[in-house]
């Protein structure tokens, strides 16, 4: 049984996912306490509840019972089975993070994993669906994994409502990777907003093509206007079109100016742009049980982050794999693993 302390690190619900998953694919128990102990109200959250039952479904778990709140649990995977599954949080709790976690066991299960996920979609402190479209999924694609995700109604918060589709095909096993430089052609990017004037996300756009500019850099940025969303909301999502591309995004909130949503984006992507590194801070740690999994691969990210160091940890309790960092905290660092 292996043992986890959630409190370690920044004590948040990436230990819980990163940890769930991969004890799922390995089809390893474990028990983990202190959950989400860094936390302003610990234990589990809504998406995290959610994320727990659908890998306990999708590995024929056994786990104590758990609920709202929940500060410790035992989780005892059986078996992986592809097949469709359907989650609805119920509120604006994020689909793009559970969808990140049942990636890890979707990947390598018997069959093809169909996943319908309602709830969140572009929502503070997760990835926007754009950006696991745009970013996430083609660097995975690049270790071997083979997914495609549909956004059939955008989910904001407070409401959520969103649907996500995901297909993952199933692999045999991944690709080592060496994903050192950034090396791109051009910006790319979507703004969208939901039961709210269409000139909010034009004005999204514009204020992020002015900042692009002024550092040198054009950007085609897509509208994307709907009324007939629950919303509202808004969210801009631009990336960097190459082999490995880096992100920037802000979501747009109530009081928020539309030209400060646009301008936090592109000085986001300019800040990752600015380090000369493949990955982003953000994906500097979603590719760590990726790299765990491959085995013998070498990274550089345009910023080490607490999270990037808490996935770690969990990829090695599970995985065995050593992993070794140059680099410090909140600097450009390169991720090795053996």
């Amino acid at each position: 049984m292996i043992e986890i302390n959630g409190a370690h690190g920044e004590g948040g619900g990436a230990l819980l996912r990163v940890s769930a998953a991969l004890s799922a694919l390995k089809l390893q128990p474990f028990h983990m306490t202190k959950v989400r102990a860094g936390r302003p109200k610990p234990g589990l959250m809504p998406q995290h509840l959610h994320a727990l039952k659908l890998l306990q479904d999708m590995s024929s778990a056994t786990c104590t019972d758990i609920q709202i709140g929940s500060q410790e649990f035992y989780f005892k995977p059986e078996s992986r089975a592809g097949g469709n599954y359907h989650v609805d949080v119920a509120t604006a709790g994020s689909t793009t993070l559970i969808l990140q976690a049942a990636m890890i066991p979707a990947s390598f299960a018997d069959t093809t994993v169909t996943l319908t996920l309602r709830g969140g979609t572009d929502v503070k402190w997760a990835p926007p669906v754009d950006y696991l479209k745009h970013v996430t999924l083609p660097i995975l694609h690049s270790l071997g994994c083979r997914a495609n995700v549909q956004v059939k109604r955008r989910g904001h918060y407070p409401r959520g409502g969103g649907i996500l589709r995901a297909e993952i095909n199933p692999v045999k096993k991944l690709k080592p990777v060496t994903l050192l430089e950034s090396e791109f052609d051009s910006i790319k990017g979507v703004s969208h907003c939901v039961n709210l004037p269409e000139h909010v996300a034009v004005r999204q756009a514009e204020s992020a093509r002015k900042v692009l500019r002024s550092a040198g850099y054009s950007a085609y940025i897509e509208i994307q206007h709907s009324t007939d969303e629950i919303g509202p909301g808004s969210a801009i999502v631009l990336w960097t079109d190459g082999k490995t591309p880096l992100g920037g995004s802000s979501i747009g909130e109530p009081r928020k100016r539309a030209e400060l949503v646009g301008k936090n984006a592109a000085e986001e992507l300019l800040h990752h742009i600015s380090g000369g590194a493949a990955l982003d801070r953000y994906m500097g740690d979603q590719i760590v049980p990726y790299m765990a999994l491959a085995g013998k691969s070498h990274v550089k990210t345009a910023e080490l982050t607490q999270h990037t160091l808490t996935n770690i940890y969990a990829a090695e309790k599970f995985t065995g794999k050593t992993f070794h960092i140059l680099g410090d905290l909140g600097q450009p660092s390169e991720i090795i693993v053996d």
